[in-house]
C-alpha cells in the first residue's frame, strides 16, 4: 500500500487546483484505515459523445484513483443534459431530447471505458434521483443559493450585462449538479477549470444538506495538436480515442515541444517523478526533444491499443516520415472522372469526399497551409490540372490515398 505522500504525489499530478489539500489528506488518511474506498465524482453532459484526449485529461485522473483502490461514480446527465450546461455560452442553449441525450449517453458509455476500470466504475443517469424530486423539492433546493450570488457567476454576468436573455431554468444547472453530489455523498469531485462554479456549489450544498463538503479538484485545458487552441474536433486539432493507432501515434508526433511534459503529466500514466526527470532533461537540452516525443506517442499509443500496436505504429511513422518513405498499404480510393470539370480537380472537395476533411473550409486551410500534396508536390491551388489514375494524394502528415478513376 503506498503511503498518503505518495499517493497525494500521484493525485496531485498535473493538476491546476485542489480545494483543499489539507481535506483530501483526512479523507485518505480516513480510507486507508477503514479500508472504505473514496468516492470520486465526474458528471457528463452527454451533448458531445466523441471522446478525444481532451476529454480523458480527467478521465484518466479518475483511473489513478482507481489504481490507488478508490471508487468511481460517472454520472451521465441525461436529466441536466436537457437543460444543457451554461458555462462558457454567451446565449441560451438549445434544451436536448430526451431522446438526444440518451442517444449521446450511449456513445460515451461505449468510450469511457477505454480509460476507466469498469469493475471499479459505477455509471449512474441523475434522472435516477433528479427525476423524483417535487415541487417542494425543488423549492427548497432553490433557497439554498441567492440570485445575486449566481450572478457572480462570469458568463451570467457578462449576459446580463448585455442584456442577454438568460432563462430561470439555466439557474438551476448548478444546483441540480450539486445535489447529484449529494446523492451519492461523494468524497472527491474531479472537473476542468471551467467547472470550477458548479463542483463548488457541490461542496456548499453538501454542507447545507448536512454532508462533509467534497474535495473540488481541477484539471487544465490541453491544447490541441496546434498548440493553440483548446483540442476541439470541430477544430480538427484532436487526438480522438478511437483512432487507429497509426493515426494516434502521428498526430503525437506532430504536437509541438513544448507541450512534450503537459501531455505526459496529463494524458499518461507515468509516474510524476519520471515526468520531472524529463522536463530537467529537456530544460537542459541533454535529450531530443523527438525521442522524448517518440516516447510520449508510445505511451499514449499503448494505453489505447497496447504495447504492440504501438511499436508497429512507431515503425510505420519512422518508415513514412523520418525516412521519407510511402507507406505500402495505400488505400485505393474509386472516383469518376467527372470531378474532373473541364480538365481541373477541385482539391478541397475531393478532400471532402474522401473523408480527409470535415468541411471545404478545413480543407482550404490545409491547402494554404502547404499540407496537401500530389506524388510529394506540395499543392498551391485550390484547382488542379493533370491529374492521373495512380497519382497519390497526401493530406497532413498521415492521410494518404492512391486515386484510380472509373473509365
Amino acid at each position: 500500500m503506498l503511503s498518503i505522500d505518495e499517493q497525494i504525489r500521484i493525485i496531485s499530478k498535473g493538476t491546476e487546483e485542489i480545494i483543499d489539500i489539507a481535506e483530501l489528506r483526512e479523507k485518505l488518511v480516513r480510507s486507508q484505515k477503514s479500508g472504505k474506498p473514496l468516492t470520486v465524482k465526474l458528471g457528463l453532459d452527454p451533448t458531445a459523445p466523441d471522446i478525444h484526449l481532451g476529454h480523458t485529461v480527467v478521465l484518466r485522473k479518475i483511473r489513478q484513483f482507481q489504481d490507488l483502490g478508490h471508487r468511481a461514480v460517472i454520472i451521465i446527465g441525461d436529466f441536466t443534459g436537457m437543460i444543457g450546461d451554461p458555462t462558457g455560452r454567451s446565449k441560451m442553449r438549445r434544451q436536448l431530447t430526451r431522446e438526444d441525450v440518451i442517444e449521446n449517453a450511449k456513445t460515451y458509455e461505449t468510450q469511457i471505458y477505454k480509460v476507466l476500470d469498469r469493475t471499479k466504475t459505477d455509471l449512474r443517469f441523475n434522472s435516477e434521483w433528479l427525476g423524483k424530486l417535487n415541487f417542494a423539492d425543488v423549492i427548497s433546493l432553490a433557497s439554498k443559493y441567492t440570485v445575486a450570488r449566481m450572478l457572480e457567476r462570469e458568463d451570467f454576468q457578462k449576459r446580463f450585462s448585455a442584456n442577454e436573455p438568460i432563462g430561470i431554468h439555466e439557474f438551476f444547472y448548478p444546483l441540480m449538479q450539486g445535489y447529484d453530489s449529494i446523492e451519492i455523498k461523494a468524497d472527491i469531485e474531479l472537473g476542468g477549470t471551467e467547472q470550477r462554479f458548479n463542483i463548488l456549489m457541490g461542496r456548499k450544498l453538501q454542507k447545507d444538506y448536512g454532508q462533509e463538503s467534497q474535495t473540488a479538484l481541477f484539471m487544465p485545458v490541453l491544447e490541441g495538436t496546434d498548440g493553440i487552441d483548446k483540442m476541439s474536433k470541430s477544430l480538427g486539432n484532436y487526438i480522438g480515442v478511437s483512432e487507429d493507432a497509426g493515426n494516434m501515434y502521428g498526430k503525437v508526433m506532430s504536437i509541438p515541444d513544448q507541450l512534450i511534459i503537459k501531455y505526459f503529466r496529463l494524458v499518461t500514466d507515468v509516474h510524476p517523478d519520471e515526468v520531472d526527470a524529463m522536463e530537467k532533461m529537456l530544460q537542459s537540452s541533454k535529450v531530443n526533444p523527438r525521442d522524448l516525443k517518440m516516447k510520449l506517442a508510445r505511451e499514449i499509443t499503448g494505453l489505447y491499443h497496447g504495447a504492440d500496436a504501438a511499436n508497429q505504429a512507431e515503425e510505420g511513422f519512422v518508415s513514412v516520415f523520418q525516412k521519407k518513405g510511402v507507406p505500402d498499404d495505400i488505400e485505393d480510393f474509386r472516383l469518376s472522372k467527372e470531378l474532373c470539370e473541364g480538365g481541373s480537380m477541385d482539391i478541397p472537395g475531393l478532400l471532402v469526399k474522401l473523408g480527409f476533411c470535415p468541411s471545404k473550409s478545413e480543407a482550404r486551410r490545409l491547402v494554404a497551409q502547404g499540407a496537401v500534396r500530389i506524388n510529394g508536390e506540395k499543392l498551391a491551388d485550390f484547382t488542379v490540372a493533370g491529374i492521373k489514375s495512380g497519382d497519390v494524394l497526401q493530406a497532413g502528415k498521415l492521410k494518404f490515398a492512391r486515386l484510380v478513376f472509373d473509365e
